[in-house]
């Protein structure tokens, strides 16, 4: 189950992320997204788990909970709405 983690500290690394999400199961994979531009975090990211029963677990705890002195929003990843096309100037 793919995972959204927001309102994350932007000193959150994805090896921390890992860390939190590890005490509820097996994490395939952690990240955090960055900025295009200026390489800087955005304050969110996304945790990959394969069992689903650990990864609702996950959810429960952490949902609300405090990750790196912040109140984290967790929840399941919705797929990525389709966006027009940018216009070229």
């Amino acid at each position: 189950m793919n995972i959204y983690v927001g309102n994350l500290p932007y000193s959150t690394t994805p090896d921390d992320l890992q860390a939190v999400f590890a005490a509820y199961g097996e994490v395939a994979a952690a990240r955090i997204v960055n900025d295009r531009e200026t390489g800087r975090p955005k304050g969110f990211g996304f945790v990959e788990m394969p069992n689903d029963t650990e990864a609702k677990a996950a959810i429960e705890a952490l949902n609300g909970n405090d990750i790196g002195g912040r109140k984290a929003v967790v929840n399941e990843a919705r797929p990525r709405e389709a966006r027009p096309p940018r216009k070229e100037w």
